[in-house]
């Protein structure tokens, strides 16, 4: 027994050492879409559109609507990156990544202009932000035209 002791703690010190060495692997992420895409249009995008349409009605007065603004600008843009996932399969992929970048980058657009509180250029980026929509709608033929303000009467905030 005494003779397999320093047996028993050479393996342990080989075993910890080995360890130490060869850390186990770390599950890498795979990103993969869950929604489809026609929820991410209905319930971030339009529902985004809708309430920065609200908020710009009007020169947002509380800083607090500037803020949630400026959110929801970013959260249209995060909504392309989810976009990103779901490319057509068989044709207008290159399309597809395409005018998902357009719309991201005119989100960030705007949530700087919302940033800024630079009202009068973040309606008109709204507007081309619109126009981002409907260049992809009618690329893949989505019956659905994004018109801002359209709905809105004038001067009044709705709910």
């Amino acid at each position: 027994m005494s003779t397999l002791r320093p047996l028993v703690i050479l393996l342990l010190f080989a075993g910890f050492a080995f360890a130490q060495q060869n850390p186990p692997a770390r599950p890498t992420p795979k990103l993969e879409a869950i929604a489809e895409t026609k929820l991410l249009m209905q319930g971030l995008a339009q529902a985004n559109f809708k309430g920065l349409e609200r908020l710009l009605e009007n020169r947002p007065q509380e800083n607090q609507a500037w803020i949630f603004a400026r959110g929801q600008a970013l959260l249209i843009g995060e909504t392309a990156n989810l976009l990103m996932l779901r490319p057509p399969q068989k044709q207008g992929q290159e399309a597809w990544f395409e005018r998902s970048i357009g719309l991201r980058n005119q989100a960030i657009s705007l949530a700087q202009l919302i940033a800024n509180k630079d009202y009068d250029r973040s309606k008109a980026s709204l507007v081309a932000l619109a126009n981002s929509c409907n260049r992809c709608h009618q690329q893949f033929r989505v019956n659905v035209q994004i018109a801002p303000f359209a709905d809105l009467e004038p001067g009044r905030r709705t709910e």
